[in-house]
């Protein structure tokens, strides 16, 4: 199979951020990347595709992304303020109009009462208008360490659509 087949939502993403001139930045954890090849699996993802972290350790989210030490040690890694911050640091660093993050127990072992395996944070974040605007989702995903990243690749990639349509809709009335 082609990546094209096999990640239709990257399809869709690359073709929205074409329409749009728009390029996406990549901000990662659990999935290690898995986003961003996902995306650069496309042929001319360079047109859209702006560059991508994988800042697996707190260290790395500090230093490439601006997450500060006090917000991991006061929220942790796998929350929402984490999340926020990373996608923020990114669309910053970047230059790009888009960017998702996403943090993670992927497991098999990592979780604990309050973040059980398969408790993952995304975060998108779109410029709009001279502003920034961003939203973040917790999931709770079932499955072994591949189906939790899998699952969380699918949905980084749908609310990145669905962060662009709007875009789209706007400038077209």
């Amino acid at each position: 199979m082609s990546p094209e087949s096999d990640w239709p939502l990257a399809v869709a993403v690359g073709e929205a951020l074409l329409r749009r001139g728009a390029r996406v930045a990549t901000a990662e954890s659990c999935t290690g990347g898995w986003i961003a090849k996902v995306l650069t699996d496309i042929a001319g993802s360079s047109a859209w595709f702006e560059r991508g972290w994988v800042t697996y350790s707190n260290t790395a989210k500090q230093q490439d992304l601006g997450v500060t030490e006090a917000l991991l040690v006061s929220h942790g890694a796998v929350s929402e303020a984490a999340v926020l911050a990373m996608a923020h640091g990114a669309l910053e660093r970047s230059g790009a109009e888009f960017a998702v993050a996403v943090s993670g127990v992927a497991g098999p072992a990592g979780g604990t009462s309050a973040k059980p395996v398969g408790t993952v944070w995304t975060a998108w974040a779109w410029r709009s208008e001279g502003a920034v605007e961003s939203r973040a989702e917790r999931s709770q995903f079932p499955g072994d360490r591949e189906a939790v990243r899998r699952q969380t690749v699918v949905l980084a990639l749908e609310g990145l659509l669905g962060a662009i349509r709007p875009v789209d809709t706007a400038k077209i009335k």
